[in-house]
């Protein structure tokens, strides 16, 4: 286990670059394509090939499966995004 994998939200980055790998489009891959740019920027090995309007894509999935709660489940998953990635940046 690297020191990397401790950061808040390491396990669900770490799925979404596996799901993009595979082509499949998921709540964590559809967060990764979401942070692809700044997670690029911090070193993180993401696919060229990320899904197109993932922000409406995530929102939609979300809403999907439970619409009452997408907006709330849509904003944590972001924080977690964005905690991981201000770890990341002071981690290295």
């Amino acid at each position: 286990m690297s020191p990397m994998d401790a950061l808040p939200g390491a396990e669900l980055v770490e799925e979404g670059l596996r799901d993009l790998a595979r082509g499949a489009e998921t709540q964590a891959a559809l967060l990764v394509s979401i942070g692809a740019p700044k997670l690029r920027s911090l070193g993180i090995a993401v696919p060229e090939t990320v899904l197109a309007n993932p922000e409406n894509r995530l929102y939609a999935l979300l809403a999907g499966e439970d619409s009452d709660a997408a907006h709330g489940r849509y904003n944590a998953l972001i924080r977690r995004l964005v905690s991981y990635e201000r770890a990341t940046a002071c981690a290295r």
